[in-house]
């Protein structure tokens, strides 16, 4: 009978935990691309600050890939770079397992070009 109950209380465990586990997998892939994200914002500002203390006009500075940077780690790649009047748009996938493609998770979004304000 002990034995029947502790195998019951491990189903019931195992019930519970292994669906909360397969969730935080998600989560934490989810919250990968906005780290991600959060990186290349931080390098957007800094090539804009670095253009101006260089003399350059608002106006005047250019937000090319290759000059931003989009290095960002092995786990993850930046595409579709695409310069906007006010924004750039980008495409970041995330290998969890890299250099292994499987689970790839890959998300679109838009980084907003720094403004001066006075």
């Amino acid at each position: 009978i002990e034995i029947i109950a502790v195998l019951v209380i491990m189903g019931i465990l195992a019930a519970v935990a292994v669906p909360k586990f397969f969730d935080l997998q998600s989560k934490a892939r989810e919250k990968a691309i906005y780290t991600a994200l959060s990186e290349l914002k931080v390098r957007v500002n800094q090539h804009f600050s670095k253009e101006l203390l260089e003399g350059n006009t608002v106006g005047g500075i250019t937000y090319n890939a290759a000059d931003v940077g989009t290095d960002i780690g092995e786990d993850f790649n930046v595409s579709g770079w695409t310069e906007g009047t006010d924004s750039i748009s980008l495409t970041i996938t995330y290998y969890p397992n890299a250099p292994n493609t499987d689970n790839a998770v890959q998300e679109d979004h838009t980084i907003p070009k720094p403004q001066v304000s006075r």
